[in-house]
């Protein structure tokens, strides 16, 4: 079964309010409605896909899919991270718009499969599976499941996957706007919100395509502990993250350093922004780590819980220190580079650093002020 764990990411009212509830399994007509779940399938709306044109830069791979992947009332990740961000980016030229290829694909969706579970336990993916046919439930305190998370969990690593062919095959940096997030999930289990491990599952693609050096550089605000977890047996593989010091899950310290050698931990005091020590550790740390390895690929997991305005975080990054990051990796490694969503919880500020990050390969792109 899958073990429940002891600490929280989320806010203390919410660990709470679930465990009012005391339902490990919330699947009963009678429960849901008492917390206002909805279980319901959303008509996805087609996707048009630009064409590939020298006037389309940067490619992001989105599903209104991804919003069947519902948690309880008043969770932090919730569906409005991506649809808001997927209405305000849509009006950016440069663009091109795909869907994700699980979406036709049954043989994706098996890649995808195959490929996690080298990544993770096998029988923890089948538990994910069978607690969404039972109609959902718990993982942790955080992290929930309902009756389409596992296919929409599997439809996000197709993304993913699609987001490092857009970078190695059409040499054209991508995004995947795609949720469930995944760096938390271990070996073991998922927790912090986190399914399955889309960016190590993304890597192992990527040298299965013929990669031979991969780096997954990670700014969300939480150390992204599965990433570690299943990345320190990798030899072609770098893992950095640059997050705050103390917070979920309470990994990621400066001599954890991996069986490798190959991660890099950078945790950094509440409070710190851009110009107070983060710039200093990505130029001094980040960026030497990377060129010492030499990439054919950067993977960003992107989450923007570093945001001063974000809910879980005590960072004080703005939007545009997101483009700083991406024109300086830019600056070394060209286009080699793709995203992938992982934490951030200001629905008002996600669209705005997300827009930010791809600026550096939009040539129309305006610069937003630093508030």
């Amino acid at each position: 079964m899958i073990n429940l764990r002891q600490v929280s990411k989320t806010s203390t009212i919410f660990s709470v309010y679930r465990r009012l509830v005391n339902k490990p399994l919330l699947s009963s007509p009678r429960v849901k409605g008492i917390l206002g779940f909805e279980h319901f399938f959303v008509q996805a709306k087609h996707i048009h896909t630009s064409k590939n044109t020298k006037n389309n830069e940067v490619k992001i791979i989105y599903s209104p899919k991804f919003l069947l992947h519902k948690s309880p009332r008043y969770h932090p990740e919730r569906p409005e991270r991506i649809s808001e961000t997927e209405a305000f980016l849509r009006s950016v030229p440069g663009i091109e718009w795909a869907e994700p290829s699980g979406c036709s694909s049954k043989d994706r969706i098996q890649t995808a499969l195959d490929i996690l579970k080298t990544c993770h336990r096998e029988r923890y993916i089948e538990e994910v599976r069978e607690l969404a046919q039972a109609g959902g439930g718990w993982i942790d305190d955080d992290t929930f499941v309902c009756l389409e998370s596992y296919e929409v969990a599997l439809l996000a690593v197709t993304a993913w996957f699609d987001a490092v062919d857009s970078v190695l095959k059409e040499k054209k940096p991508a995004f995947a706007l795609a949720r469930p997030p995944g760096h938390h999930a271990t070996k073991y289990s998922g927790m912090g919100f986190c399914l399955f491990n889309n960016a190590v599952a993304a890597a192992k693609y990527a040298v299965e395509g013929g990669c031979e050096r991969v780096f997954i550089f990670d700014w969300d605000v939480h150390h992204g502990n599965g990433i570690a977890d299943i990345a320190e047996d990798m030899v072609n593989l770098r893992y950095c993250s640059i997050h705050e010091l103390g917070n979920y899950p309470g990994t990621g310290r400066p001599d954890e350093k991996g069986k490798l050698g190959n991660l890099l931990n950078i945790p950094l005091q509440k409070e710190c922004g851009w110009s107070s020590g983060f710039e200093e550790a990505f130029l001094n740390l980040v960026i030497p780590f990377m060129k010492d390895f030499q990439p054919d690929l950067v993977i960003v997991s992107a989450g923007y819980d570093a945001l001063h305005s974000d809910p879980l975080g005590h960072l004080n990054l703005v939007p545009d220190d997101f483009r700083k990051m991406t024109a300086l990796i830019k600056n070394e490694f060209g286009s080699n580079i793709m995203w992938g969503l992982e934490g951030g919880y200001d629905v008002t500020a996600i669209p705005q650093a997300i827009k930010c990050t791809l600026s550096p390969f939009l040539t129309n792109f305006e610069s937003l002020p630093e508030s």
